[in-house]
């Protein structure tokens, strides 16, 4: 073969090989676009996750309060009951 049609072969093959990678960046950077979009509404998500994790934070420890005093309060009750069943 001749040494143009060498050099125009590789010059073809090099403009291939270009157009693949662009191709494949294309492709790549929908596939990423979509993995963003994913990734905001995940974000959006924990966000309000996080929203009512803050409210709990702050209910929590009057809750447990309140509860302390009814568990308190339940040992009297039983035995009140104990006392009302043996009579």
């Amino acid at each position: 073969m001749s040494s143009t049609v060498l050099t125009i072969l590789t010059f073809v093959e090099v403009v291939a090989l270009v157009v693949v990678l662009a191709l494949f960046l294309h492709l790549l950077a929908i596939r990423l676009r979509s993995v963003v979009a994913k990734l905001e509404d995940v974000n959006r998500a924990v966000g309000g996750i996080g929203k009512d994790v803050g409210i709990l934070n702050v209910g929590a420890p009057l809750i447990n309060i309140r509860l302390g005093k009814i568990v308190a309060g339940l040992g009297q009750v039983s035995e009140r009951a104990e006392a009302l069943l043996r009579r």
